[in-house]
């Protein structure tokens, strides 16, 4: 490759039928130029050149255009057909989460439930815990005072027998 083809790559298919086209019409002119026949046979061969090139042309244009509709219907079926996938597969998605949701909605209410008569029963078990503490301490509190009063009366008898041995 040479400089010029490196500094300005060629980037389409156009650009080479634009330099045949151009090929073709300056060995036309070349043609017309160096040719023997007279002019008038010269544009009659001519004419009928051109009218052959522009037949061609209408040919390989109408070829083209079929080629690109039935690319473009297919390129649109397999789109319509994507779409349907992703339809159908977002659906299903959907569809799981949804039941999942569900299943976890259910779980969270049947462990809120088991949770709240679990607090119910300890709270119970608590209450007769704490009464029975309770009963407990009262009992113990009567004897313990039942006791101080009997040693406070038995102090405060010392205390007389010895007042009375003094004097």
């Amino acid at each position: 490759m040479n400089k010029a083809e490196t500094e300005f790559p060629v980037e389409s298919g156009s650009t080479f039928f634009k330099g045949i086209f151009i090929g073709g019409l300056l060995g036309a002119a070349a043609a017309l130029l160096f040719a023997p026949k007279p002019g008038r046979e010269m544009r009659s061969d001519l004419s009928d050149k051109i009218t052959l090139a522009t037949d061609k042309t209408k040919e390989v244009a109408g070829v083209v255009t079929d080629k690109t509709k039935s690319i473009a219907t297919t390129v649109g079926e397999k789109a319509t057909d994507l779409a349907s996938t992703v339809s159908a597969k977002a659906s299903d998605i959907l569809t799981t989460v949804s039941d999942s949701k569900q299943q976890i909605a259910a779980t969270l209410q049947e462990t809120g439930k088991k949770i709240g008569d679990t607090v119910s029963e300890a709270s119970g078990d608590i209450a007769s815990d704490v009464k029975d503490a309770s009963a407990d301490v009262a009992e113990e509190a009567t004897n313990s005072s039942k006791e101080v009063a009997d040693d406070a009366k038995d102090a405060k008898e010392e205390v007389k027998a010895s007042y009375k041995s003094s004097y």
